[in-house]
């Protein structure tokens, strides 16, 4: 691409759709056509770049592949991309989920549509240039880049509360980015480098890793969100246009779990171990705790967006058990959470732009009227729940396999959690999709368009794949977490062998 890596055409081809759809013109009926077909083209062609990357990587390796590095700031920082096993599914996932936000976008965005869809473009490349990033500088900006395209989804096309809900959502992500810039900082002064290759071979002192995790930790901490740095998410999801919120749910979340695989658990390993309980603490009471919030909720929106939360939880569980199982299933649920969770906010959409309600007390009897909505937010809601022959149940399984093993007490706990979920989620199908058909306004409504199905197709039968057939995902997984758990044990058993060693033998 122009010269480039494929990797760079990524970034790239989002931008350039950008560029063009601003140089459309004033706003017409025309232009807002055109917009919308420019748009929907460059993510299918972004899409299809990224099954080219993911046909020349090799999924048995747990190195960096198709690297590109490029002259930037000096020769210290240098703007270099890559991927491995962590990083592929997800760009695959945000190249896969942006043409569904597009067409989801179709007609219910009538107002600036030029530039409500360069802000998804622009927002595509700096989610694509995070999991890419092989400098922690780059990883840095793309990280907070994301920030500004995404306040202005909120805040432009969103709800009531839109000017609340983003200013939060904007203040909330930027100060717990400050103390990892300052961590990155001071990385670069004892490393000398920011290259991420290099860094993870890189030792740092134990002391100074227990101040590196808590900067790092509070950045990520905001961005899954973990309770109880929670509250933002909440209040944007219901103000969100139904793609903001699919992207949010999708992606955006899933960058505070990469940041910790990529960066905490490798980098930081000996204070990764001793802030595990801390973490399955906090992972616990979001399990549970927002689970009960999820069951008191009469928004449909806010209900998912508690849920999603929880599910989080179960994610930062799985990563610091430690272990392979759980460290897998982690990963798992953030590739199967963008699926699902993405799938229920636009099946949350459909009902939205026929009745410009999202209050449950509104709906009821659904299945009289739109059997096929029914069936697939039926497919949706199960795998949420985690039911077996659903992607959903694969990922919440193998971290619950990890946390027994690391931690009985907490994975004990953490059961209770996916009681909750099952309650909370059967109750909103239950009072939505069955009952009386008897509400004047619901009497009149229609069945999935042909547009619609097309966007929710793809999304139930990978729902279903991915739950009878999880292999794709964790084979690609597999070599790189095995990879990092052994780097862990390595750097561990060098610390404890220090601790024991007397001054003098040394």
């Amino acid at each position: 691409m122009f010269g480039l890596g494929i990797l760079s055409g990524l970034l790239i081809v989002p931008l350039c759709g950008a560029a063009f759809i601003l140089t459309l013109g004033d706003e017409t009926e025309a232009v807002r056509r055109n917009a919308r077909w420019a748009a929907l083209a460059t993510t299918i062609v972004t899409f299809v770049l990224s099954l080219v990357a993911w046909s020349r990587y090799d999924t048995s390796t747990a190195s960096f592949q198709l690297v590109e590095t490029h002259a930037w700031l000096t020769e210290t920082i240098r703007f270099k991309l890559g991927v491995d096993g962590f990083s592929m599914p997800l760009v695959l996932l945000t190249t896969f989920l942006m043409p569904f936000c597009i067409a989801a976008s179709w007609n219910s965005i009538g107002t600036r549509v030029k530039e409500y869809f360069v802000a998804f473009l622009v927002l595509e490349t700096t989610m694509i240039g995070v999991f890419c990033s092989l400098d922690l500088v780059l990883f840095y900006l793309f990280f907070e880049a994301g920030l500004i395209p995404m306040f202005l989804i909120i805040g432009i096309w969103g709800g009531k509360r839109r000017i609340y809900a983003s200013f939060k959502f904007f203040l909330y992500t930027l100060l717990g980015s400050v103390l990892m810039l300052l961590a990155i900082m001071a990385m670069y002064w004892h490393a000398g480098t920011t290259d991420i290759p290099t860094l993870l071979t890189t030792r740092f002192p134990v002391g100074m890793q227990w101040w590196l995790w808590l900067a790092f930790f509070a950045s990520f901490a905001v961005k899954m969100p973990m309770w109880p740095v929670h509250t933002w998410l909440p209040d944007a999801h219901v103000e969100a246009p139904t793609a903001g919120s699919v992207i949010l749910a999708g992606i955006l979340l899933k960058m505070g779990g990469y940041g910790f695989i990529r960066v905490s658990l490798p980098m930081f390993p000996d204070a990764s171990q001793a802030f595990a309980p801390l973490v399955f603490a906090l992972s616990v009471i979001a399990i549970i705790f927002t689970s009960l919030i999820a069951l008191m909720q009469t928004d449909i929106k806010k209900l998912i967006a508690y849920s999603s939360v929880a599910h989080m939880g179960f994610v930062t569980l799985g990563l610091f058990t430690l272990n392979e199982q759980g460290i897998q299933g982690a990963l798992f649920l953030m590739i199967s959470h963008g699926i699902v969770s993405g799938a229920l906010f636009l099946c949350v959409g459909v009902v939205y732009d026929r009745m410009h309600t999202r209050e449950i007390a509104a709906y009821g009897g659904l299945v009289k009227r739109m059997p096929l909505f029914a069936a697939a937010m039926m497919v949706f809601t199960m795998a949420n729940v985690g039911l077996p022959g659903t992607s959903g149940f694969v990922g919440e399984f193998l971290a619950m396999m990890g946390a027994f093993k690391a931690n009985p007490t907490v994975a004990f706990f953490s059961v209770f959690g996916i009681i909750l979920s099952a309650g909370y989620a059967l109750w909103l199908y239950a009072r939505v999709i069955y009952g009386k058909l008897e509400k004047p306004a619901l009497m009149g409504i229609l069945d999935l368009d042909l547009r619609e199905k097309i966007i929710i197709a793809p999304l139930v039968a990978l729902t279903i794949y991915y739950g009878v057939h999880p292999a794709p995902i964790l084979d690609t997984f597999a070599p790189s977490t095995e990879a990092l758990m052994q780097s862990m044990k390595t750097a561990l058993s060098t610390t404890q062998t220090a601790a024991v060693v007397p001054p003098v033998a040394r």
